[in-house]
């Protein structure tokens, strides 16, 4: 008998989704995608003209008209992968109206790179308690993998990660391409809190290279950087991981380094002087290491680990700390 070919709904609109949807269809195993994005404008955009006017336009899209739609509800009603793809602040928005019976046997697939505010909780740990979506059916996408180098076709690694070795395999087996190779993992608290801390020490990098650090400096934060996300992740989650494979080191240096880390954009214009809400207006994208850091601020005061980095990030943003004492400060705790 033959196995049916899956159906995956993709939740989200922006530049990571509509690369992941890139992605899903350059690959060449039979499946059927389903797009959801609340942006009804964009949706008939899309339908009408095969590209996604606001994000990576240059991307074709080859999802059929009938599958994108405005309406999550009818769309993941037959999906087998439900893949979310929006900024961990607008989660909670985007599955109004969802409930646990909704997700009930379908296997949630995190590309997000962020922490759950208010709830200050990593995207597996969010739909566990509040969708009753178990461990084993939870997979989570990582790597260093910026968007507009996949619209590029550049090519780039990522790490599927899953308690449920065959269920990351296949995950992996539909998204791999000619310029993505997939790696595959077991370490979903792992792959899911480096996501989120990157994005805060690109922040820092950012800042740094605005109040007028140079590269040497950039390196020895970077280098102090790696060894606080395994101090964090060896405490939350304490399993073997080797922390200089690419879904963490890897991940690290591209957010910190690249020209397409808006992560390191934002902090550049924190370090030049911006105030966050002017920052945010001018980048017109969102920067999730800014919400990132007041969580995991919030979750250290249960495990107390030393994490320089981010409270200066955290004094910067949230209690309106000069970036150049903070930097200052930092500069003196770092080795």
């Amino acid at each position: 008998m033959l196995k049916q070919k899956n159906k995956i709904a993709v939740v989200g609109g922006g530049s990571w989704a509509t690369a992941n949807i890139k992605m899903l269809t350059d690959n060449t195993v039979e499946k059927e995608i389903f797009w959801w994005m609340r942006n009804g404008e964009a949706v008939e955009h899309i339908r009408k003209f095969g590209h996604n006017p606001n994000y990576l336009s240059s991307v074709g899209i080859k999802v059929p008209a009938q599958n994108i739609s405005t309406d999550l509800k009818s769309l993941i009603q037959g999906a087998d992968y439900i893949l979310l793809n929006v900024p961990a602040a607008f989660l909670k928005e985007a599955l109004e109206g969802i409930t646990p019976t909704d997700l009930k046997g379908k296997k949630i697939v995190s590309a997000i790179k962020g922490i759950v505010p208010d709830e200050n909780k990593i995207i597996g740990e969010f739909l566990n308690e509040n969708y009753d979506v178990p461990f084993d059916h939870f997979l989570v996408i990582s790597g260093p993998c910026h968007a507009e180098e996949v619209a590029l076709e550049k090519l780039s690694y990522l790490t599927i990660a899953s308690q449920d070795a065959e269920l990351a395999a296949e995950f992996a087996g539909m998204l791999s391409t000619r310029y993505i190779k997939t790696i595959v993992s077991d370490d979903i608290y792992g792959t899911e809190y480096g996501a989120v801390l990157k994005n805060v020490y690109a922040i820092a990098s950012g800042i740094c290279h605005g109040v007028g650090y140079g590269d040497n400096f950039q390196s020895v934060l970077i280098s102090n950087a790696i060894r606080e996300l395994e101090r964090f992740v060896d405490e939350v989650h304490p399993i073997d991981r080797d922390i200089k494979e690419s879904a963490y080191l890897g991940d690290l240096l591209v957010t910190a380094y690249s020209q397409f880390s808006r992560n390191r954009t934002f902090g550049n214009m924190i370090g030049k002087g911006y105030t966050v809400k002017s920052a945010q207006l001018e980048m017109n994208m969102i920067a999730e290491g800014y919400y990132a850091v007041n969580c995991l601020h919030q979750v250290n005061r249960q495990y107390k680990v030393d994490m320089p980095i981010c409270e200066a990030v955290y004094a910067i943003l949230y209690k309106k700390s000069s970036p150049t004492i903070e930097m200052q400060k930092l500069a003196e705790k770092l080795s």
